[in-house]
């Protein structure tokens, strides 16, 4: 795969939307004491809070480690509710070229959403993908929820509970964005044979291959686990390359109510990208969100790749 990357989280909040922007905006050393646990700091070292240009020092966890990352205010756009930080030094740039965390947050009808985005350019391709800083930012997301939510907050808005989320990564491909549709599209019971890590079987249960409402029975293997996967072909968008599906039986469906993955291919000059994304909704609050699901479907992009790059 490529050296260039883009990850995003999407997670539903509670305590208000302004709540978590403002905290960013002007009070992003208050996120220390907040989640104590994950960022042990944040200094402001240039600037003011608040100001595009403003350097700001970060302390962190990750895997047991102690982290640092000096970000430099790059964007803020107050009608969006979006702050662009730029790493310029810290641990990250020893593995890639650059680096960019988007904060969005946005508001859809009585719901708030914040958005995490990682954009980067990594030093090579042998680099994984940054999962573990997504990671961190979705927990610090939820601290900082429960941090500002009242009781009062519950009794008005008891049914909006933080279960819905979103994940997406896009990433660069090497073999062909055309080969890798039609390999999901109609062919997907030959990917155990491009990665038979990952898949086990992939078979026809309803319908024809390669149209709206096919039902796939998955077999694969997830966290060191054999998994199974009953979807049917949502929708398909052939202007858009994209095909959605929707899980109704299996493993999934026991930490989650809905389940949804969409791959999209899209090409940019002489670059093809993928992006996968997953929509769910929990089953309660405690279920992780499923950023090593993520990391399954990148891998398993990156053997189709490799299995279509062989000479």
């Amino acid at each position: 795969m490529g050296i260039t990357g883009k990850l995003s989280a999407q997670i539903q909040i509670k305590c208000g939307g302004d709540v978590f922007h403002q905290l960013y905006k002007h009070k992003p050393h208050e996120v220390s004491k907040i989640c104590s646990n994950l960022v042990q700091g944040c200094d402001l070292h240039q600037g003011s809070w608040g100001e595009i240009g403003a350097v700001i020092c970060w302390n962190y966890m990750i895997d047991g480690e102690q982290r640092v990352a000096k970000e430099i205010i790059e964007a803020i756009d107050e009608e969006k509710r979006s702050i662009t930080f730029k790493v310029i030094e810290g641990d990250l740039m020893e593995f890639y070229k650059s680096f960019k965390v988007i904060l969005h947050v946005e508001t859809s009808g009585n719901t708030d959403l914040v958005t995490w985005t990682l954009e980067y350019e990594k030093m090579n391709e042998d680099i994984e993908e940054p999962f573990t800083s997504l990671q961190l930012l979705v927990k610090t997301v939820k601290d900082v929820d429960s941090h500002h939510y009242s009781v009062k907050y519950y009794i008005v808005r008891q049914q909006e509970m933080g279960l819905n989320g979103k994940l997406s990564a896009q990433i660069e491909y090497k073999s062909g964005g055309d080969v890798f549709h039609e390999v999901f599209r109609y062919m997907p019971h030959e990917i155990s044979n491009m990665s038979p890590e990952i898949i086990q079987g992939c078979g026809l249960h309803q319908g024809d291959l390669g149209t709206a409402g096919s039902v796939l029975i998955w077999n694969y293997t997830h966290d060191g686990k054999k998994k199974v996967a009953k979807e049917i072909v949502d929708s398909i968008d052939e202007e858009k390359r994209s095909v959605r599906f929707k899980m109704i039986e299996g493993d999934l469906l026991e930490l989650y109510k809905t389940f949804y993955a969409t791959f999209h291919v899209e090409t940019h000059g002489d670059i093809d990208l993928v992006t996968w994304t997953l929509e769910y909704e929990k089953l309660k609050e405690d279920v992780e969100d499923p950023l090593t699901l993520l990391g399954l479907c990148i891998k398993l992009t990156g053997d189709i790749e490799s299995h279509h790059l062989k000479p």
